[in-house]
């Protein structure tokens, strides 16, 4: 499994259209073949932050989502309403403990 983690930083007039875009477009980034798990953080002391985690099944499937129009309609809504350049880490995951 691949895991794609995103922090991003917005200024504060902009989380209200920031989280109302992303539930509006959650389940198309779910559904989007090769994602296999999609969740959002908010950070406990700073809540301008943000932290997206997905799985993907390779980093291929991430590619053809970051290649895709689904994505690059999202990016470009979300971008400009940054304080901050986004941060991006890809990561293995190699254990869970439930």
């Amino acid at each position: 499994m691949f895991v794609r983690i995103v922090k991003m930083g917005f200024h504060k007039q902009n989380i209200e259209f920031f989280l109302s875009n992303f539930d509006k477009n959650k389940t198309k980034i779910r559904s989007f073949e090769g994602c296999l798990f999609l969740e959002l953080y908010r950070d406990k002391n700073d809540p301008t932050i943000f932290f997206t985690y997905s799985y993907w099944i390779s980093e291929d499937a991430l590619d053809v989502y970051r290649k895709s129009e689904l994505f690059k309609g999202i990016w470009s809504v979300t971008k400009p309403l940054f304080s901050v350049p986004a941060e991006a880490w890809s990561v293995d995951k190699l254990e869970t403990l439930g």
